[in-house]
């Protein structure tokens, strides 16, 4: 199920530094819905693009809403910094695409 988002670019730093984008609360509520039984450890398989670059990865839940992870290579790719607005194209990944 494909959804599109636009949120703040955010880092959280733990023992390293990680950088997410963080999904509104409405989208991440509409995504909470639909994902049922597709969440393990409260995390949900995605497929996401954001400009050209498209890759797998798993949201986070923190604080009610979820992080979509934002590796150095989707970063530089895209040109993507900490605080700007960023869109997103997220699509649920089934369990057996996912790997589970």
């Amino acid at each position: 199920m494909p959804f599109s988002c636009t949120g703040p670019v955010i880092e959280w730093r733990g023992p390293a530094p990680f950088v997410f984008l963080a999904v509104p609360d409405e989208e991440s509520e509409d995504i909470k819905e639909a994902a049922r039984g597709l969440e393990y450890w409260g995390q949900v398989a995605v497929d996401v693009r954001i400009g050209d670059t498209g890759f797998r990865t798993a949201l986070f839940p923190k604080d009610g809403r979820y992080l979509v992870p934002l590796r150095v290579a989707v970063r530089r790719a895209e040109g993507i910094e900490v605080g700007q607005e960023l869109t997103a194209e997220l699509d649920l990944a089934s369990r057996a695409a996912a790997g589970g």
